[in-house]
């Protein structure tokens, strides 16, 4: 790689995984363990990716699980097809703006929990795609429950930060806390949730159904009502998961496919087309930056006026991804000076998500992301089903006319995504990452760190990287935004002391130090897979 490229080095804390059959990255080392048993036993992209979804909703309880939803990009490779499966449950029926008006949104607690799609959506995919017997799917994830994980740096982390909410739920404080008073569970220790093994046996053997309109969704309902939360037997009786066609841009020479709206994956082509029209391995790091950013801000206001749920309200994607409104975007940004692009309604984004990439032996692939909002959630557990539910409320607007306003029965916007690239008709990188409002930007750097500059995964996610928060940008209620730019030091002191030259408001934090954990698979011409995951939590690559 030339100097040009400047903080861009070969050289990764990690080493890039290699292997000419299948590949996977996962935020946990044990779902990447699923997802490759499930692929050398015989099983395609989609059946390991039930099983890493599965696996996650236990081993990393605080991202994800039963009690969230997802969104899946499926690459069929037979037929050379993407399709996006939709797992993302609508505000209850019992939930109106007029509720909270006078107290807000809730963003913990029983009134912050929407209906749950995460389970419906895996198993309408493996219907579609699946070749391994759900059964088999399911039990890496109730081995875990059952015997339990031990408890990460990172786990500690997360639990510590949340910790009085877990606190103030008797079961979600015994199982996520180990019963302490005070602190949390000792590194190493074993986090057991027997009540989830049960829980997912009955899964097991019952499928996805149950838990919507069997067996599973009476004991559900119940733990909810116990709880205070608004969703009810009418909320997951209704609850089916969408199927959906990607959204895509053309991008020097490479297709970008994402996930359609109620995602907000649009803003990441959005920002795509606006860098297009500068030569990014051309302009030293600064200036790359900087234009970067300054895409990033214009995308978001229109996520802001537009990203809502398809089914309420208009979303303008042949408008927003038109080349015609990149150049004008590309146009208004001035190289000489950062724009300050605040939202039209300030109303903070905490979002805790996990990501994973898989690619098979025969090209198939998923790029998955899955969600129960902030860190562990509501901090609700759901009676004796174990389930730990979302906070996936505290993403809604109250006010008036705006996009994303509170309505019963619709899907909020999320934050989640999952892009996929191709090449010359041919999968060329599977590449995702949790972290709300960053994870779009994240994304954007990473690929074009291979796309415009060569990078391998390995490098391109390791690689320092930035995070722009507009005011009133705030996934979370209420809705705020420090209008600053948080970015790691390993740019250097030229690159940062430039960046405030041209007026960014710089946040410095330590190495590695920044927002998201990416997974990114990139599939070379003669088959071998490379594979890269994020240090900056508990991520794992694999390879075979």
């Amino acid at each position: 790689m030339s100097n040009s490229l400047g903080y861009l080095s070969h050289r990764a804390h990690r080493p890039l995984i290699m292997g000419r059959n299948g590949a996977v990255g996962a935020n946990h080392p044990l779902a990447t363990q699923a997802g490759l048993d499930t692929l050398r036993a015989g099983g395609n992209a989609v059946d390991a990716a039930v099983a890493i979804s599965l696996a996650l909703g236990v081993v990393e309880p605080g991202m994800s699980g039963l009690g969230g939803d997802g969104f899946y990009q499926v690459y069929t490779s037979a037929d050379g097809a993407s399709r996006c499966w939709n797992a993302t449950g609508a505000a209850p029926l019992a939930a109106t703006p007029e509720r909270f008006r006078a107290r807000g949104i809730a963003v913990r607690g029983p009134l912050s929990v929407s209906t749950p799609g995460l389970l419906a959506g895996l198993g309408a995919m493996h219907a579609a795609h699946g070749t391994v017997a759900w059964q088999q799917l399911c039990a890496p994830a109730i081995t875990h429950a059952r015997e339990g994980f031990a408890a990460t740096h990172h786990y500690r982390h997360f639990a510590g930060e949340v910790r009085q909410f877990l606190a103030a739920d008797a079961r979600s404080r015994a199982v996520f806390l180990g019963g302490l008073e005070v602190g949390v569970p000792m590194l190493g220790s074993l986090i057991v949730q027997p009540d989830l093994a049960r829980t997912l046996e009955e899964i097991a053997s019952d499928g996805a159904e149950t838990f919507y309109r069997g067996a599973l969704a009476a004991r559900l309902v119940a733990g909810m009502q116990e709880a205070g939360v608004l969703v009810d037997a009418r909320d997951l009786d209704a609850c089916q998961p969408q199927l959906q066609a990607p959204i895509e841009i053309r991008y020097r020479g490479f297709r970008v496919t994402q996930t359609p709206p109620n995602s907000t994956g649009f803003t990441m082509l959005q920002m795509l087309k606006i860098a297009e029209h500068f030569d990014l391995a051309a302009l030293d790091p600064v200036q790359r930056i900087h234009v970067l950013v300054e895409a990033k801000k214009r995308a978001f206001l229109d996520r802001e006026r537009f990203g809502t749920d398809p089914r309420f309200g208009e979303v303008p994607l042949d408008r927003l991804l038109s080349d015609a409104y990149a150049d004008e975007c590309a146009a208004a940004i001035d190289l000489s000076r950062a724009a300050d692009l605040a939202l039209a309604e300030p109303e903070a984004a905490v979002g805790d998500t996990t990501y994973f990439a898989v690619v098979d032996a025969a090209g198939n692939a998923v790029s998955g992301i899955q969600s129960i909002n902030s860190g562990f959630g509501s901090g609700v557990t759901a009676g004796d089903t174990g389930v730990l539910l979302n906070n996936r409320m505290a993403y809604w607007h109250l006010a008036q006319g705006h996009a994303n306003r509170l309505a019963p029965g619709k899907r909020v916007r999320h934050t989640m995504n999952a892009p996929m690239v191709f090449k010359d008709d041919r999968l060329w990188a599977v590449e995702g990452t949790p972290g709300a409002d960053n994870q779009v930007q994240v994304n954007l750097q990473v690929l074009t760190a291979m796309m415009d500059l060569g990078a391998d995964p390995q490098c391109a996610l390791e690689s320092p990287r930035w995070t722009s928060s507009q005011t009133g940008q705030g996934a979370n209620w209420p809705h705020d935004g420090d209008g600053r730019l948080t970015i790691e030091p390993g740019f250097g002191n030229d690159v940062l002391s430039g960046l405030e030259r041209l007026g960014h408001r710089l946040n410095r934090v330590g190495p590695l130090e920044g927002p998201c954990s990416v997974q990114a698979i990139r599939v070379l011409d003669n088959g071998v897979r490379m594979a890269g995951s994020d240090p900056r939590r508990d991520g794992w690559a694999g390879a075979y």
